[in-house]
């Protein structure tokens, strides 16, 4: 494999209903291809599944797409790919831990989001859920980032959010991924 091709990789983006074999039928035809699978994320959201993945193959995005369509057309999936001179083990760790819980309502994620940029905060991960009943949701966030400007600056721009009936808090994280 020449030297460019071993920097170049794609991302897949898959996304269709939840159901058994999405991951088993994809990885069983990429393996297949002599595909390296690099970093990805897998998870659920409502009743759809969706799977960001880095794949390194001897082959162009239409090649690989080719390669994908029965996976694709057996299980009703969108799928995107992109070229990307991304490369594994390069990630950034996170060094804050923002929680967010309130009661559910239109523009959280804006309203924190963007207290959190202005305060120099890079989010590199973030989930949320919404949990409680029908009638009292409560709406829950944990974001993970890095803190450029400090931890306190960013104590500082959610402090108005909390006024505003949500409870946010930022803690330092100190972790070691391997």
């Amino acid at each position: 494999m020449s030297e460019n091709m071993q920097e170049k990789w794609l991302i897949l983006t898959l996304v269709g209903a939840d159901q058994p074999g999405i991951v088993a039928n994809l990885t069983r035809i990429l393996f297949g291809a002599g595909a390296e699978l690099g970093e990805a994320a897998m998870l659920r959201l409502g009743n759809q599944f969706a799977i960001m993945l880095m794949v390194r193959a001897a082959g162009s995005p239409e090649t690989v797409m080719g390669l994908l369509e029965s996976v694709r057309a057996q299980f009703d999936l969108k799928l995107h790919i992109d070229e990307t001179d991304a490369a594994l083990h390069e990630k950034r760790e996170p060094d804050v831990l923002v929680t967010v819980h309130g009661a559910d309502r239109a523009g959280i994620v804006a309203d924190v989001a963007g207290a959190l940029v202005e305060a120099g905060f890079n989010i590199l991960d973030l989930r949320s859920d919404v949990g409680g009943s029908t009638t009292s949701p409560i709406y829950i966030m944990q974001i993970e980032g890095e803190a450029r400007q400090g931890l306190d600056k960013i104590e500082q721009a959610v402090s108005s959010l909390n006024q505003q009936g949500l409870s946010v808090r930022a803690v330092p994280l100190d972790t070691v991924r391997g």
